[in-house]
């Protein structure tokens, strides 16, 4: 779960950088660039969250495995 919902993050970042923030202008004014920036970094945020998620998750599943695949049965 924690692994589609970091591809999700991802893309939606992606996605957020085409829609608001686009190509940088090539002479932009002073506020143009503010606003440039502030939406790079809201999708930059964004993208770095999901990469963060995604290898929380692939982490969680891989130690889940391994505990699974290499528990001892409990004798009593």
């Amino acid at each position: 779960m924690l692994i589609a919902v970091g591809v999700f993050l991802l893309v939606s970042g992606f996605l957020y950088d085409v829609m608001f923030a686009g190509i940088p202008y090539q002479d932009p004014t002073p506020e143009m660039s503010t606003r440039y920036a502030h939406h790079a970094h809201i999708a930059s945020v964004i993208c770095w969250l999901g990469v963060a998620v995604f290898l929380f998750g692939s982490l969680a599943s891989i130690v889940r495995f391994v505990v699974r695949r290499f528990r001892r049965p409990l004798v009593t």
